[in-house]
């Protein structure tokens, strides 16, 4: 098997920094001897929860800035900025932060990269059950965040009318419905 990667990186240089992401510009040369620049946007890993209850789902609808409206999707986030864990304890932090609820059981999905055209990061998808309700603690960031249960069928509808658009989420119910179909776990 080939080790050796397609593309080299002959230099490396942080263009821009916050607590989120990181910008980093490489010098690059391919495999046919051109070379090239490449922009890597790096970002924590993060966690998608679909919160499965009474043959539906619990979703959050928050503003998301960068296209400029409100959207559902399953609650998701990754660790805040000089803190780590497990990706299970991610998924329990995220799920109590953005609905209040907490699992009584997590059941791996999956993992997956997030734009891997563009970017470093990854997610680990969860199915939680199980589910007993407490208060929210949302961040800042997500001011205005809601949740609401939503029956499978209208889910599946939110997805044709674009109420739901998130990739996470459609990547999230994808890796379900395969579990489903593999036997692995029966619909919630």
């Amino acid at each position: 098997m080939d080790t050796e990667p397609e593309i080299r990186t002959l230099g490396s240089r942080v263009v821009y920094t916050d607590p989120w992401i990181r910008l980093r510009r490489d010098d690059i040369e391919r495999g046919d001897g051109s070379r090239g620049t490449y922009a890597v946007v790096e970002r924590d890993d993060f966690a998608p929860v679909i919160p499965a209850a009474s043959g539906g789902f619990h979703l959050v609808e928050e503003y998301r800035y960068p296209v400029g409206r409100r959207s559902w999707s399953f609650p998701q986030g990754g660790f805040p900025h000089g803190e780590t864990g497990t990706p299970e304890e991610l998924a329990h932090m995220e799920l109590a932060q953005e609905t209040g609820l907490r699992a009584g059981k997590l059941t791996r999905l999956g993992r997956l990269t997030a734009s891997h055209g563009m970017t470093n990061q990854r997610c680990d998808y969860f199915l939680a059950t199980g589910l007993t309700q407490g208060p929210p603690d949302p961040e800042p960031e997500e001011f205005g965040i809601r949740a609401a249960w939503f029956p499978r069928a209208e889910f599946e509808e939110m997805t044709r009318d674009g109420r739901i658009t998130d990739d996470s989420t459609l990547a999230a119910y994808a890796l379900l419905l395969l579990a489903e179909r593999r036997g692995e776990i029966s619909s919630p």
